[in-house]
């Protein structure tokens, strides 16, 4: 500083000191921070493993907790079917028919045919009866053996029991019938079936 203020008047020196007085600083010191400590890191305590309990196993049988059977057959039966379907024919009429009060007027027995037999046999007979007049006929199928099968899948038992329905519900015998019922067990039980024709016109 002396040698700074060689060559200056007094009152350029008071004028100097009076500043630097006035004058703040730019960048006031900081004061030092002090270093945060870390937070400890949560570690997960993991209670130990329990070692798995083997159980004996009791004796049981497969499906003994089946509340219900169903049947294998891919589609209702033909009763369940005939069950739900609406009648067409008069219902007392159809009750009488159902509890065998009816008597057939001619009757046709197919079984033991063949289906190459039995569909044009059927055939005539309907389409002959219906011409004559005629409005209840029994049809005559037989129940079907019953044979050990050890196939993988299910099959039907009585080839005709099942197809002769399947005929009377297409041309051109549908146009002729007005409706199909399982035989009362007097007249063939679910071996035979009634088959109610339109009036002929």
């Amino acid at each position: 500083m002396p040698r700074r203020s060689r060559g200056l008047r007094p009152e350029d020196i008071e004028l100097w000191h009076r500043i630097t007085r006035s004058v703040a600083r730019l960048h006031p010191a900081r004061p030092a921070l002090a270093a945060e400590p870390e937070a400890p890191v949560a570690t997960k305590l993991h209670p130990p493993r329990a070692e798995p309990v083997q159980r004996p196993i009791e004796p049981f049988l497969i499906g003994q907790q089946a509340t219900a059977t169903r049947s294998h057959m891919l589609v209702p039966s033909l009763p369940d079917q005939w069950a739900v379907a609406p009648v067409q024919m008069d219902k007392k009429a159809f009750h009488r028919l159902q509890r065998g009060k009816l008597l057939p007027e001619a009757r046709i027995d197919l079984h033991g045919m063949t289906l190459a037999q039995a569909h044009p046999a059927l055939n005539h007979f309907i389409r002959q009866s219906h011409a004559d007049g005629r409005r209840l006929v029994l049809i005559i199928t037989g129940k079907g053996k019953n044979r050990d099968d050890h196939g993988a899948g299910p099959r039907s038992h009585g080839i005709l029991k099942h197809q002769v329905p399947h005929w009377l519900s297409m041309v051109p015998l549908a146009p002729l019938v007005l409706q199909v019922a399982e035989a009362h067990v007097k007249h063939g039980g679910s071996g035979a079936y009634y088959v109610y024709l339109r009036r002929h016109r």
